[in-house]
């Protein structure tokens, strides 16, 4: 009987699927690439690492919801398409990929770090050095140890005294709701719906810790998701470091585009921004620093904040606390991808128009620049002006901001091009 295998193996056949292949104008099958729509699927030859992830650094990571999407190739990055699938470079801190339900149909999503792989490095030799001086140690079985998580482990409910001192802006100004939203919204464990981490394993508590010391940027997008209206992007979960969101497009990538898009983008930026300070949950939120990077767009045009990380919270309903001497308090927690040596601002010193100033500054003008005729164009940028001067008081800020909207209303259109106010802006009375 003819052995198949040793046939394909042939270099009969080779010459055969080469002639074929040039007859169809195709490429040889060694050198297809693989397509998230392609029918049969083909078995890459990648070694999908647990240290590409971090998964050989956890329970001193992110989560782990995710990782059987990543294993059974729902996810995949975008150089997995490629004819080598081969993984991309770990060094870097964000990456393109896509994300299926069913293997079929696909969706483009976020993957993205924490912590760049040098900061990551450079935190877990701290984290040795601190304890057993070595250049390396169990990650993991080092922060079991420490005073800290110890207070943790024995901890019923996440309280201010537990997080006192972590570097993170969502933590500067803690308050027990917003510290007990966390808790009952962490998405990482199922979910009790309890204020009370009795449901918490001890290597949950343990990375809940890490996320919170490291990059708060994960738990703003589960405790305040898009679904309930807040402009962030959907968490999708999480492996090792790694975690994966919805996918965006940085607000940069629009600087030079046409006057009424740049317009529109405009004005959802200045009402994001009245939306995260005036609420109905009673919580003040605030940018420590703006980049053009914070900001990203959807497919449909929707503008969101892209990046959580430089993003604060002050509880209205019950006020500021631990806003003195709450970083005398340090620790190995404390200066794990940061400069613990640096004292945060207090929390007192925080202004109502301090994430306006920052925008008018940094990212509108450079939006709106050169978009408009001369009296129209130097109307705006006087305006941008009085807007970015944090030296002004606060209400002198907050009505530039609101002149600023004024000026742009009557020019933005209602065109199919705005996908999600469109056709509701036809048949709506407001400009």
């Amino acid at each position: 009987m003819l052995n198949m295998r040793s046939f394909w193996r042939s270099p009969c056949f080779q010459v055969l699927a080469s002639f074929l292949c040039w007859t169809l104008n195709c490429r040889p099958f060694s050198e297809a690439t693989v397509s998230p729509t392609a029918g049969p699927r083909v078995k890459p030859s990648y070694n999908f690492g647990r240290t590409f992830l971090g998964l050989d650094k956890c329970n001193a990571c992110i989560g782990t919801s995710i990782c059987k999407k990543f294993f059974k190739e729902e996810i995949r990055f975008d150089s997995w398409l490629s004819s080598h699938l081969k993984l991309p470079p770990n060094y870097l801190s964000c990456y393109s990929g896509n994300y299926s339900d069913d293997s079929k149909n696909w969706r483009p999503v976020e993957i993205s770090r924490l912590a760049t792989k040098y900061q990551h490095d450079q935190s877990d030799k701290r984290i040795c050095a601190s304890v057993t001086h070595a250049k390396s140690c169990s990650i993991e079985r080092t922060l079991w140890k420490t005073e800290r998580f110890q207070k943790w482990l024995k901890a019923k409910r996440l309280t201010p005294g537990l997080v006192q001192g972590l570097p993170t802006t969502l933590l500067r100004c803690p308050s027990q709701r917003l510290l007990d939203r966390i808790v009952r919204r962490y998405a990482e464990v199922p979910d009790a719906g309890s204020v009370y981490m009795d449901h918490f394993t001890d290597r949950d508590k343990l990375r809940l810790l890490y996320t919170l010391s490291v990059n708060t940027h994960p738990i703003m997008l589960q405790i305040f998701p898009g679904a309930e209206g807040w402009p962030f992007p959907k968490y999708l979960g999480s492996c090792g470091r790694l975690i994966v969101t919805t996918s965006t497009r940085p607000l940069k990538e629009f600087y030079g585009v046409s006057s009424d898009v740049a317009v529109d983008l405009a004005l959802q930026l200045l009402a994001v921004l009245d939306s995260i300070v005036n609420n109905d949950l009673g919580y003040f939120f605030y940018f420590t620093q703006v980049d053009a990077g914070t900001f990203g767009v959807f497919s449909d045009g929707r503008l969101f904040i892209r990046d959580a990380s430089m993003l604060g919270v002050i509880d209205k309903q019950e006020g500021i606390q631990l806003m003195n001497g709450q970083w005398e308090e340090k620790d190995i927690f404390s200066c794990l991808v940061t400069d613990c040596q640096n004292a945060p601002p207090s929390c007192n010193s925080i202004r109502r128009s301090q994430s306006l100033s920052m925008v008018c500054m940094e990212l509108l003008p450079k939006l709106l620049k050169e978009k408009f005729l001369p009296p129209m164009q130097a109307k705006i940028d006087s305006t941008l002006s009085i807007c970015a001067d944090n030296l002004l008081s606060e209400q002198d800020v907050i009505t530039a901001a609101q002149v600023l909207v004024d000026i742009l209303k009557p020019l933005r259109t209602c065109d199919s091009q705005f996908a999600y106010r469109y056709p509701d802006c036809k048949y709506s009375v407001k400009p």
